[in-house]
């Protein structure tokens, strides 16, 4: 059937509104100008300028830049990788601040393998999970900003599998804002910052049927920084998500650079990537599992993630989108807008959330509450249903308003975690507003 050009410019107003009246259903534009002032308020708390004191006994910012913590106050006093990369699409962050960020990160990647007291390997090519402001040393493991005694077996003993993802990603966003491709060939330490994206892209191991990222108990790498007190091991579904993301932003990055062979390469990864994450982690409820040997739980984050970015797509998507609406509607899911990493229908047992945890049940990562992957999961709950995708997002924004650290000290919003009996950590925290920002911003410019 042909359509005249008239038809065609009416199915695209009818297409046009029903999505803006899709978006509007998921979060109201009150609302969405809230989240928006709230995530440049949060953001701006987090910058150090050059100089600033950081808090307590963690000196001044020396590294001749702005950083971005992972919150405002006193929490998180040092500058870490993954929230700050997470935080990059508000679009908030100016090219001179992203591009200072990116060099120091750079220039702090491991160019020699070594081992650390605790008898942790800090790998060639890996990117710290954290760099102290005074004297911008890299510490590569969580739990502790002491460089000489990091690396303990209790955060693995391996550095999290997550930051080299993000550092591509941070070059990446940077070259996209900004058009400086020849960024890539700037030298850092005698290697060129190409190089360096690639060398990180590698550190992880992977298998080399299908590129999936893996761990063991022996040698255990944290598969994502936000579960760094868990223990999961196999194949891992959340690192995979972040190579996947990895690989097609080089492959994008290399066709920038005309080399075709390297972008071909990446895509192919990509690929191998999406097409194994369905086979490997999805069970019988379309929920994606934490991975493959211990923890083996079903991964809200991860399962919400991967509908975010199309690795889950059509009835995959829409089966896990429907577990994870009734398991909303259940109150297994969330508690006032924000999510669990586990269902707590799937606790692992009475006494802890994840099969193994350093943190207590319903503390921490082991069962507490998060901001940071709601618009993910609103997201994917609206691909069934839009009335539960719109209560979820007005739960998170209504805790958001009545906690709101703009009114005063005593205010905390938006936390990092919480939990039903009043438990609660990490006030003024970034990637609970920058996040659900980044995923519902997408949805309202797609629509417009």
């Amino acid at each position: 059937m042909k359509f005249s050009k008239v038809h065609l410019t009416v199915l695209l107003l009818v297409s046009l509104q029903t999505a803006f009246c899709q978006t509007s259903a998921i979060i109201s534009k009150e609302d969405f100008s809230f989240l928006e002032k709230m995530t440049r308020d949060v953001l701006d708390s987090s910058r150090v300028k050059p100089g600033q004191n950081m808090p307590a006994t963690f000196g001044k910012n020396n590294t001749g830049g702005t950083l971005v913590r992972p919150g405002g106050r006193d929490t998180y006093p040092a500058f870490w990788i993954r929230d700050y990369a997470m935080s990059l699409e508000t679009g908030f962050v100016t090219t001179a601040e992203q591009k200072h960020m990116l060099l120091l990160t750079a220039s702090t990647q491991c160019d020699q393998t070594w081992i650390t007291r605790g008898g942790s390997m800090v790998p060639f090519g890996a990117i710290a999970d954290h760099i102290r402001v005074n004297d911008k040393l890299p510490v590569y493991y969580p739990g502790t900003y002491d460089y000489l005694d990091q690396g303990k077996k209790e955060f693995g003993m391996f550095p999290p599998y997550d930051d080299q993802f993000y550092f591509i990603q941070m070059a990446y966003y940077y070259i996209k804002s900004t058009g400086d491709i020849k960024i890539t060939n700037s030298d850092i330490n005698q290697k060129k910052l190409i190089d360096r994206l690639e060398n990180a892209f590698c550190v992880q191991p992977s298998h080399a049927e299908n590129d999936i990222v893996f761990t063991n108990d022996a040698f255990r790498g944290v598969d994502f920084g936000f579960r760094d007190a868990v223990d999961i091991t196999g194949d891992l579904c959340y690192a995979s998500l972040l190579k996947y993301t990895a690989a097609i932003q080089l492959a994008e990055l290399f066709e920038k650079l005309k080399n075709a062979q390297k972008a071909i390469r990446y895509r192919k990864i990509a690929a191998n990537i999406k097409t194994a994450i369905p086979s490997i982690f999805r069970n019988k409820n379309g929920m994606l599992r934490a991975s493959t040997g211990k923890s083996d739980q079903e991964d809200v984050w991860a399962t919400a993630l991967a509908i975010h970015l199309k690795i889950l797509e059509g009835t995959n998507a829409e089966k896990a989108a429907s577990y994870l609406d009734r398991a909303y509607k259940t109150g297994t899911l969330a508690y006032k807008g924000s999510i669990r990493h586990v269902l707590t229908a799937e606790d692992f047992s009475k006494t802890t959330s994840w099969e193994s945890s350093l943190a207590g049940i319903n503390t921490y990562q082991n069962g507490a509450y998060w901001g940071t992957p709601t618009g993910w999961v609103a997201n994917a709950i609206a691909l069934v249903d839009m009335a539960s995708a719109h209560q979820l997002v007005k739960e998170y924004i209504t805790e958001l308003r009545e906690n709101d650290f703009r009114k005063g000290p005593q205010f905390n919003s938006p936390m990092e975690c919480f939990f039903t009996n009043g438990y609660s950590r990490g006030p003024v925290y970034l990637t609970t507003v920058s996040c659900p920002y980044i995923a519902l911003k997408t949805i309202v410019l797609h629509n417009k």
